[in-house]
């Protein structure tokens, strides 16, 4: 990738980072060719900081990280749009994005939100996070869990009472977050697939 750093008086291009998942726009920084490789190495997003004048890391702090998944470079090779999976809130304001939250659809980056609590909780004690004690149950017991929690949701179909069988959809999607992150993915490594099976039909 041949990014023109020169452009700029600073050497520094702007660094767009939007959701892999949902495609809003989550903030934008800066980048030196230290950060880029930084971010491909860590496969965390890390920027320049102009007001430290240092590599910062999104999330170094909060622990809200925006795990990378891919980079690419306008027409004038100046400016950077990088794809992630954000782990937590993204603004120090608290919010989805650095524009607030009416441009994401609720719903689903509650999905990106819930995965990143699941990511925090993970390392936590097993006897204060119940995510916690079914990672240090291993693998086994999670999907066993997602299996158990499967089969409610297949009797509760069958029944007329639809807020057990919300409840129970809930539970299976929740435990399902966990069972990917326990081999290893996310729910956009999901979606990625199915995306592609629909571009391969088209």
């Amino acid at each position: 990738m041949n990014i023109n750093f020169s452009k700029y008086a600073d050497g520094l291009v702007p660094a767009i980072v939007q959701d892999a998942n949902t495609k809003a726009v989550l903030m934008m920084g800066f980048m030196n060719q230290e950060a880029v490789d930084a971010t491909l190495s860590q496969q965390k997003v890390t920027f320049y900081s102009r007001l430290k004048s240092r590599l910062w890391t999104k999330g170094e702090e909060s622990g809200n990280f925006l795990s990378f998944v891919s980079m690419s470079i306008d027409c004038d090779n100046d400016t950077l749009l990088i794809q992630a999976n954000p782990l937590g809130p993204v603004c120090h304001n608290g919010t989805d994005t650095c524009w607030g939250s009416s441009n994401i659809p609720s719903n689903t980056n509650f999905l990106n939100t819930l995965e990143g609590v699941i990511a925090q909780r993970k390392s936590a004690a097993a006897d204060t996070s119940y995510v916690a004690s079914l990672f240090a149950k291993g693998i086994n017991k999670i999907a066993q869990k997602v299996g158990e929690e499967a089969v409610e949701v297949v009797i509760e179909a069958k029944d007329n009472n639809e807020e057990l069988f919300l409840d129970e959809s809930a539970d299976l999607l929740f435990h399902y977050l966990i069972l990917l992150q326990a081999k290893g993915y996310t729910l956009s490594d999901v979606v990625k697939v199915l995306s592609d099976r629909h571009a391969s039909k088209e």
